[in-house]
């Protein structure tokens, strides 16, 4: 459908623009877009009229029936006016809704009022002039809404923009969220890692320091599952070759304690694999098949001393409690080997110094008792000394002495110096020159070597006593009348320091009934305290005798004094205590 019209005039024009409006709205033209058709158009017919002539518009609709056609609009010259050719051809198109039907029910539109709607006794020509005034203002009005809509465009777009960058930057901030999780996580594994090194390290440490404190085998043997159990293991089986159970009764072992010992490899026994750094798998203990085994072998520098079998306190062990556990294994081995070592040597010097020990001589008139007690506490022993014999001139001489250092070797010493003064007693010599010789001796011998010593000689047909000293604490001699003295005159250096001495004699008067005690620093020395309280108590229990119990029972005062002066000491050193009580 076509629709054809000639302009030349503003009131021809004016029902041309009506004619379009009304096109459009009765095929469905939204109301903006049927504005923005008549203004447009209302312009050019503007421009149409200013330029003169005769126009024709042609309005038609195309491709409706298929349901998507458009309206179309042509402004040109009339081909048969006078001035046809010397304007400029307009058209412009304006898609109809794919829902339009002809003869639908479109917005109405005020501006497309035919020339039938005028108000009766209007002048068309003014109306007309209003109408195309009018477009002039809608078609401002549409430029600006024009100006508006691409304004809400781009601010839309900026939006979009926006809304992107924050999208991005969300993201960026979950990716970063993330990445400081992570790193936390990482950061608490570490720390986690680095607590449990230490706490490791540190029961290693505290572990070793008991173990390694003690020179008694059995004791570490008592220890090492009170330090395990419950902390780093359920159970922990110690066995010693060389303390095997009962013959008649053996002990059945797992499969794994048994190639622990014959291989000198740590085993483990499960139904799983362990994946331990240096350990061997093996399938699950018949003896304990529900939880699984850890046999490390106790080594030593030398072979084996045995197998610590473990079992975990949970369902396995953590890796590096495993490797510690292994660490911890071998140093006790270490530990178990020195202590065995150091209580055979110990037992070897406690045997030699007491072989060397004398019997005391038989004296008519003269009362001897002795009493050696060796150290219980480490490994000093061996070097305490006592001695008693008859010279030919029918005296009799008392020693008792300390050689430094301690084991073996002290012990051997003290053999060889107890031999050197028998051999110079035989000549006619004092006391004091006895001890010069044992100094000459001494020195000569082991130029390192050093001892202490008191020489005391009884003369049956004399009431004197004489004595000598060389560095060592002073005898302490009793009374008949229950007096206690400290035989203090000065004494000479120890044996064998690099000086030349003279050691001189000394001479006390006795009486029957007298007691005079030698003893080393054992017996009186603590570390708390020194030598001169211990003294004192010595002389205490020796005041606190009467004549008649030292005149019957001297073994037995012997061992009063003892239990006094060693209730408060833990003995990490020999005790001699020799007593010779004149009868009364």
């Amino acid at each position: 459908m076509t629709d054809t019209r000639q302009i030349d005039g503003v009131t021809d024009a004016a029902a041309a623009r009506a004619a379009a409006a009304r096109l459009a709205a009765r095929h469905g033209v939204p109301a903006l877009e049927r504005a923005r058709l008549t203004a447009t158009l209302g312009a050019r017919l503007r421009q149409c009229l200013a330029e003169g002539g005769t126009w024709r518009l042609t309005l038609g609709v195309r491709g409706a029936d298929s349901g998507g056609g458009a309206l179309h609009a042509v402004l040109e010259p009339s081909p048969d006016a006078s001035s046809a050719g010397e304007g400029t051809r307009w058209e412009t198109t304006v898609p109809l809704p794919a829902a339009d039907r002809p003869g639908g029910t479109g917005d109405s539109d005020s501006d497309s009022d035919s020339d039938s709607d005028m108000v009766p006794g209007d002048d068309p020509a003014a109306l007309s002039q209003a109408l195309m005034s009018a477009d002039a203002d809608t078609a401002l009005l549409l430029d600006r809404l024009a100006e508006q809509e691409a304004l809400v465009a781009f601010h839309r777009d900026e939006l979009h923009q926006t809304n992107q960058g924050v999208l991005a930057l969300h993201a960026e901030l979950d990716a970063a969220g993330r990445a400081q999780r992570e790193a936390f996580a990482a950061e608490r594994r570490a720390r986690n890692e680095a607590e449990n090194a230490r706490r490791r390290l540190t029961f290693l440490a505290d572990a070793s320091a008991v173990l390694n404190t003690s020179l008694n085998h059995g004791e570490i043997v008592r220890r090492l599952p009170e330090l395990l159990v419950p902390r780093y293991a359920a159970e922990v089986g110690i066995w010693l070759f060389d303390e095997e159970d009962d013959p008649h009764r053996p002990m059945t072992r797992p499969a794994a304690t048994v190639r622990a010992a014959r291989t000198g490899r740590p085993q483990y026994a499960a139904d799983h694999p362990g994946g331990l750094r240096g350990v061997d798998d093996l399938p699950p203990s018949v003896l304990h098949p529900d939880r699984p085994l850890l046999c490390v072998p106790l080594l030593t520098h030398r072979a084996p001393l045995g197998v610590l079998t473990l079992s975990p306190p949970g369902e396995r062990w953590d890796p590096d409690d495993a490797v510690m556990l292994i660490e911890l294994t071998r140093r006790a081995g270490i530990a178990i080997d020195n202590a065995r070592r150091f209580e055979h040597n110990r037992d070897i010097a406690e045997t030699l110094q007491r072989a060397l020990l004398t019997e005391l001589p038989t004296t008519p008139g003269l009362s001897l008792a002795a009493r050696y007690l060796p150290a219980t506490h480490g490994m000093n022993i061996g070097g305490d000394w006592y001695d008693a014999f008859h010279r030919p001139d029918g005296s009799l001489i008392t020693v008792i002495g300390d050689v430094t250092g301690h084991g073996l070797h002290a012990a051997v010493m003290m053999s060889q110096l107890r031999t050197a003064l028998r051999a110079y007693a035989v000549d006619d010599g004092s006391p004091g020159l006895l001890l010069t010789r044992l100094h000459k001796f001494l020195h000569r011998l082991q130029p390192n070597l050093y001892a202490t010593a008191v020489i005391a000689r009884f003369h049956p047909d004399e009431s004197t006593l004489t004595w000598a000293a060389a560095g060592h604490p002073p005898p302490v001699l009793r009374l008949p009348d229950g007096r206690v003295r400290t035989l203090d005159a000065k004494p000479g250096a120890m044996l064998g320091i690099p000086l030349e001495q003279e050691i001189a004699d000394h001479t006390e008067q006795v009486a029957p009934g007298s007691t005079l005690t030698l003893y080393t620093d054992g017996l009186v020395e603590r570390r708390a305290e020194g030598i001169d309280p211990g003294i004192e108590r010595l002389s205490a229990a020796l005041g606190s005798f009467g004549p008649a119990e030292l005149d019957t029972d001297l073994e037995g005062a012997a061992d009063r004094i003892l239990k006094p002066l060693l209730s408060d000491s833990e003995r990490d050193d020999d005790v001699c205590l020799l007593l010779c009580h004149l009868q009364g």
